[in-house]
């Protein structure tokens, strides 16, 4: 199968924004120069030809090609699909470790820590009710299980479900605060 490319000719990768001028054809292999004198090797799959009325772009944007419009137009149909099966948000992460939210606990007391720690906590589910925002992540690592006690008494005040947050992502040392809004 012969290649659609020519050397001297521009081109431009189709999943990345990088755009040179080819140097060297072998099979379906296409080696370019991009403008910083970088050689890059391609699969002829992966390039467009760029136009001789086409010198900038930026990705997608102004490359006029069929292939290239269609793939975007078919990312764009894939992004709609996702947001319409996903309406949940991502859960607003609060990391409660204390190096975190100070920068030196010189002269803080244990109280003092967990004060601010909680204050924090505290905070940040006023600011995920407010928001709409129906799950927060509270870090707040292992330890002596003090800080992860103490956050369970705070959030026996509101109108929320907690577990334990994923395993994988937070080990052990993190909970799930799922929010009852009201509509």
């Amino acid at each position: 199968m012969k290649s659609q490319f020519k050397k001297g000719a521009t081109v431009a990768v189709l999943d990345d924004t990088i755009k040179g001028v080819v140097v060297a054809i072998e099979n379906q292999e296409v080696t370019i120069e991009d403008d910083d004198g970088f050689s890059m090797t391609f699969n002829a799959s992966e390039l467009v030809l760029i136009g001789g009325d086409q010198k900038e772009f930026s990705k997608f944007i102004d490359i006029k090609n069929d292939v290239l419009i269609e793939k975007e137009q078919s990312s764009q149909k894939k992004i709609s699909v996702k947001r319409l099966k996903n309406r949940e948000r991502p859960p607003l992460e609060v990391d409660l470790h204390i190096h975190q939210l100070t920068k030196s606990t010189r002269g803080m007391s244990n109280y003092d820590m967990l004060t601010l720690q909680l204050d924090t906590a505290r905070r940040q589910l006023e600011f995920a009710i407010k928001k709409n925002i129906q799950r927060v992540i509270l870090i707040h690592g292992v330890g002596e299980g003090v800080l992860q006690k103490e956050i369970e008494f705070l959030l026996g005040r509101y109108n929320v479900e907690i577990q334990p947050a994923s395993f994988q992502k937070y080990g052990f040392g993190a909970t799930e605060v799922y929010i009852y809004q009201n509509q």
